[in-house]
């Protein structure tokens, strides 16, 4: 009789437990509704956070990492989803821990993701971003792999974004692999290959002049390339 009582007890309690976390789920979805509605990111976050408590989700998962990302809370949005490779991963985590790593300056962890993504959906823009960090991570030749598949797919309405300036700026894509083969080129042999590397910058700023990344990084360059000719003639024997 005594287990029976408490038995009952127990039954009595797990259903209320359910009426209580169906209620909860109920409130925090409309919650969530009306966060949307008035646009409160915050106020996103923390629904959705209590509505994978209460009821976990890998959707709400990846959502919840997805708006930390755009937030620019890279950290916070590893911290929901983690950084590993994955190939059962949803699109949305993989572009989320690619974009975030690289964020974090964590270029060779950020290229298995953008690899990933690149199987999935190959586009140039992606080839872009497997460039640019395969040469942060000097591996020049899978670098290289990328801006010939990359350049030779672009469409001339594709752009690619840089920041270096207060006001961010757009050029064609085209121009940006352009930029990333001088670097390339640069970096193959970074004495022999500057007139090379200005040659293709300077064919970059002819085809996107209001190009500023190119031109400070030509600069550059032609000032080493000044410095190595000093160097040479104080190294040349005296005439007679």
């Amino acid at each position: 009789m005594k287990q029976f009582i408490i038995a009952l007890l127990l039954l009595g309690s797990m259903q209320n437990f359910a009426q209580d976390n169906s209620a909860m789920l109920k409130h925090y979805e409309a919650y969530y509704k009306q966060m949307k509605t008035q646009g409160d990111t915050q106020g996103i976050i923390n629904a959705i956070t209590h509505l994978n408590i209460l009821a976990p989700s890998e959707a709400r998962k990846d959502t919840l990492a997805y708006i930390y990302m755009s937030e620019g809370n890279y950290m916070q949005a590893l911290n929901t989803i983690g950084y590993e490779k994955k190939t059962t991963d949803s699109d949305i985590a993989v572009q989320v821990k690619a974009i975030s790593l690289k964020a974090l300056n964590q270029p060779k962890l950020a290229v298995g993701q953008f690899e990933e993504m690149y199987k999935r959906n190959p586009e140039p823009s992606i080839a872009y971003e497997l460039a640019e960090l395969n040469i942060q991570t000097q591996n020049l030749e899978e670098a290289k792999k990328y801006i010939t598949s990359g350049a030779a797919n672009v469409k001339p309405e594709m752009k690619h974004a840089y920041y270096e300036t207060q006001q961010p700026y757009q050029v064609s894509l085209k121009a940006a692999f352009m930029y990333l083969d001088a670097l390339y080129t640069y970096n193959k042999d970074k004495k022999g290959n500057l007139d090379a590397a200005i040659d293709i910058l300077d064919s970059a700023l002819k085809t996107a002049p209001n190009f500023n990344m190119v031109q400070i990084t030509k600069q550059e360059m032609l000032r080493q390339k000044q410095a190595l000719q000093a160097q040479d003639a104080q190294g040349a024997p005296a005439g007679n």
